[in-house]
This record gives C-alpha cells, sequence and structure tokens, in this order.
C-alpha cells in the first residue's frame, strides 16, 4: 500500500527541512550503490573474457548491465509513480543484491549463463541509482532543479570512483589471500555488501517519501497516472522533452560502447588489472565529479547550450581515445574522462528538462520511459561495440561513436534557445 501523509501535517517551513533531509539520505544511498554498480562493471568484462576468451561474449556479459536498467525502468517509474520513491529503491536495489550473489557464485564456478544472469539483476539494482537523481529534484526549488541533481549525482562519484580500484585491487587481494578464492569474486563480494547498505538506508530513512509529499503539496494525489504509451507520446510531442531524452539516450549509449570495451583493449596491451581500474574510476571522476558544478551551470544557461557542450565533449573523448593504441595509457585516461564528462553534461540537462517540463502527477512515469530510452540506448551501445570490435578494432568502434556523438549539436542547431521551462500540467498534456 502507497505511504500517504497529508498535506495539513506538513507545514511549509517544514519543507525545508525535509528537503535537505531527503538529500542526505539519497547521498547515504547512491555512495554504496555507486561503488557497486562499477565495482561489478569493472570486474564483469574480464571474467567473461576469462570464462570465454571471446571478446565479443565479455562485451555481452557488460551490457547485461544496461540491459537490465532498461528492463526496469519502465515497471520502476510505473511503480514510483503509485508507492512513492522509498518503495522502488528498496526493491529494485535488493534485485540488485540478488544479481550480485548470483555473479558471485557464477566466478566461482565458473559458469558464463549464471554471470549473464546476475549482472543483468544487478543492472536492475543500476536503474534504482538512475531513478534517485529524479527523487532529489521531487522536492527541489525549481531554480535549483539541477544542482541538487547534481549533488546527488557527485554523491554516487564518489562511491563509483572508488568502486573499481577498490573491487580490482583491495577486494580482489581479498579475495585470493583471505577467502581462497578467484580474484575476480571480490568486486561481487563488495557489490553484495554495498547494495544491502543501499537498501537499508533508504528504506529506514526515506520518510516522508519526497515524491508522494510533492504531489500531497501540489494536491495532484487524485490525478491518475499517465499509461505506458501515454508517457512516451508526452516525451516526443513536447519539443524539450525530446531533445532532453536525445541528449540522454546519446551521452548513454557512447559512454557505454566506449567503456565497454576499453578494459578489453588495455588487456590486450598487457595494462595491469589495477591500471585498468584506474582508467575507469578517472571515466566516473568525468561522470559524476563535477556533478554539482554541471548541475548550477544548467540551471543558469539555455538549455540548448548545455547540450551542444555534451555533444563536442563526447566527441573529442571519444576520437582521443579511438588513436590511442593498446600498449598506450594516457590517451585512453583523457579520453575516457572526458566521455565521462560529457555523458554529464547530458545526463544533468537532460534529467533536469525531464523534471521540468512535467507535472508530478505524471513525472516519474515519464522519467521511467525517458530512462528506458537512455538505457535501452546505452544496451544497444554495448551490444554493438563487441560486434564492431570483434569485425574491426576498438579504434573504428571509438571513432563512429564520436561521430554519433555530433547528433546533438545538430539537434541544439534545430532547437530554439530555452532560457525558461514551465512545467506542462496534466490537462495540457491531455489536451
Amino acid at each position: 500500500m502507497a505511504e500517504t501523509l497529508p498535506a495539513d501535517n506538513v507545514p511549509a517551513d517544514n519543507v525545508v527541512a525535509i528537503r535537505k533531509r531527503t538529500r542526505w539520505v539519497l547521498i547515504f544511498s547512491v555512495f554504496p550503490a555507486g561503488m557497486g554498480m562499477t565495482a561489478t562493471f569493472a570486474a564483469t568484462s574480464l571474467a567473461a573474457k576469462e570464462m570465454t576468451d571471446n571478446d565479443a561474449l565479455a562485451t555481452l556479459a557488460a551490457t547485461m548491465t544496461a540491459i537490465g536498467g532498461a528492463a526496469a525502468a519502465l515497471p520502476l517509474g510505473a511503480h514510483m509513480a503509485d508507492h512513492g520513491r522509498r518503495s522502488g529503491l528498496l526493491r529494485a536495489w535488493t534485485v540488485g543484491t540478488a544479481g550480485a550473489i548470483l555473479a558471485f557464485v557464477a566466478v566461482l564456478m565458473q559458469f558464463y549463463p549464471f554471470l549473464l544472469v546476475g549482472v543483468f539483476c544487478v543492472g536492475v539494482g543500476q536503474g534504482a541509482s538512475l531513478a534517485a537523481r529524479y527523487a532529489a529534484a521531487d522536492l527541489a526549488e525549481p531554480q535549483h532543479r539541477a544542482r541538487d541533481l547534481g549533488i546527488v549525482m557527485w554523491a554516487s562519484s564518489i562511491g563509483s570512483l572508488l568502486g573499481p580500484t577498490i573491487a580490482l585491487g583491495g577486494a580482489g587481494w581479498v579475495a585470493i589471500n583471505v577467502l581462497g578464492i578467484r580474484e575476480l569474486g571480490g568486486p561481487y563480494l563488495m557489490a553484495i555488501l554495498t547494495f544491502i547498505i543501499a537498501a537499508t538506508v533508504v528504506n529506514t530513512q526515506l520518510r516522508p517519501d519526497p515524491l508522494l509529499l510533492a504531489k500531497e503539496i501540489g494536491s495532484a494525489t487524485d490525478v491518475k497516472r499517465p499509461s505506458l504509451g501515454q508517457s512516451f507520446r508526452n516525451l516526443f510531442t513536447h519539443r524539450l522533452a525530446a531533445i532532453a531524452v536525445l541528449a540522454m539516450a546519446v551521452g548513454q549509449g557512447v559512454m557505454v560502447a566506449v567503456m565497454a570495451v576499453t578494459p578489453l583493449h588495455m588487456d590486450d596491451g598487457n595494462h595491469e588489472a589495477r591500471v585498468i581500474g584506474l582508467v575507469i574510476s578517472l571515466h566516473v571522476v568525468g561522470m559524476y565529479f563535477f556533478s554539482p558544478l554541471v548541475g548550477w551551470v544548467v540551471d543558469r544557461v539555455p538549455s540548448t547550450v548545455m547540450v551542444a557542450a555534451a555533444g563536442v565533449t563526447l566527441f573529442i573523448g571519444a576520437e582521443m581515445a579511438s588513436h590511442t593504441d593498446a600498449t598506450d595509457r594516457l590517451g585512453v585516461f583523457i579520453g575516457l574522462f572526458l566521455v565521462g564528462l560529457g555523458w554529464s553534461f547530458a545526463m544533468i540537462s537532460g534529467a533536469a528538462l525531464i523534471s521540468a517540463v512535467f507535472d508530478v502527477s505524471e513525472r516519474a512515469s515519464v522519467q521511467g520511459a525517458a530512462d528506458f530510452m537512455m538505457v535501452t540506448s546505452g544496451a544497444t551501445g554495448g551490444l554493438l561495440s563487441g560486434v564492431i570490435v570483434e569485425a574491426t578494432d576498438y579504434h573504428t568502434l571509438s571513432h563512429w561513436a564520436a561521430v554519433s556523438a555530433l547528433l546533438l549539436l545538430i539537434a541544439a542547431a534545430l532547437y530554439p534557445t530555452v532560457t525558461r521551462i514551465r512545467p506542462r500540467t496534466p490537462a495540457a498534456t491531455a489536451g
């Protein structure tokens, strides 16, 4: 049953305190969840390559995270629309925990199918981490919406930054020297622990639920959430929503395509696992570390400017990676960092636009549809990356990923500059 909280029980002065509390709870939940996500991502392609000795199958395993996130986006958005953020986050991170357990068993047994299913479930946990950024915007003041999104994404960055390095370094050492198991089992044990922590924090502390409270404040609890079809129509019939989805989809597609095969590319150059982990960590720095600053900028400049900036940054980063040999590391370090930064531009500007242009009564469902498009793009990019690398090489893949980022420049040029955004009411949407 959905949690309810009458608006009359929440004085206006208390909304500010609840907003701050919500932000801190989200910070302390996405921090460990971010560690778990990047720990599994850094280890999965290597574990799958060890099991199958095939780059395409290794990339498929890494991409299952994105596929799981895509599969979870729509039902998670619908569930949150009816029951609130807390219930949805708890369920998704619980599935992520179960997935990490199954992936750990797969590494011990060297059984590839278990790894695929486990990492798919971990991807459902990633869906929760994505939805958490929207929870930060539910009670945010309009002029600070992108900033609050950026702060929660920044908190995730701290965990995400530590994840690959600890997973392929410390957790791997513990697996071998303390537990006497395979080195790549360590990252999944780490993910199990961090997902449990994230689920516990959000279940015990995210009260009142920010989305349900936002509905109460907006007197929107009696408005039926839009259907799945209506959510997609809302996205593609609103010009700003359409460009927001394009920004997030292109950013996710380029990022996943390049990052999924970079560990394999560096492994071909005989780089140590710790060096590969550092590259992924620096990439994550670009994705999340500057999020509060990016959010501050998004709140103050036209949305199309940030979309264009995302396209340029993604292009330069992917193109730099495409010109780096497997035995070198500097070009990959810088290129992956810039790809992460371009992703941050695209993600925060897109998420802020989606949160701004729709009324609170339909927001969660539309956000779920937007995340489905975004994560599906990432899954497609990841799947194609393995095929392209098998048929050609890493350089060709990164080059064409860079070219696809230029779509954001074209989209930004086609849309008029927008400086003020007004939410669209359900009635206006229906009309």
